[in-house]
């Protein structure tokens, strides 16, 4: 029962987080949907890690394979942070659109982070 809570209150995170990103685009004084494009950034993000961890599961390799997916993953999220500031530099997006992006960033990620945590714990609880 905590697991499906758990997976709920994430749920309503990684909404939380959309929406965010979504008003970034569709404000009346903003109106511009560049910041969307950190959506794909959200579905890059957690490939590198999700492959190589099935990849080591299969093959039993070594660490090194699995500190590439982590760089290749950081890469990604560290682009979805710069691409709505460089946007708004070049005067692309409005600063207040930016800020929007950049918080929905936040929440989304830190919903993956709570996510991939919940999914890959070990139930150790039960074992008394």
């Amino acid at each position: 029962m905590a697991g499906l809570k758990a997976l709920m209150t994430l749920a309503f995170a990684g909404s939380i987080g959309m929406t965010l990103v979504i008003l970034a685009c569709a404000l009346p004084d903003l109106n511009s949907w560049w910041p969307f494009i950190v959506v794909v950034f959200y579905l890059f993000a957690p490939l590198p890690t999700m492959l190589m961890k099935r990849y080591n599961d299969y093959s039993g390799s070594g660490n090194a394979n699995m500190e590439l997916a982590v760089f290749l993953t950081m890469g990604i999220v560290v682009s979805s942070f710069a691409l709505p500031i460089i946007m708004a530099r070049v005067q692309t997006i409005a600063w207040t659109a930016c800020n929007f992006t950049l918080f929905g960033n936040v929440v989304v990620y830190l919903t993956f982070i709570g996510f991939f945590l919940t999914l890959y714990q070990e139930d150790t609880d039960y074992s008394l």
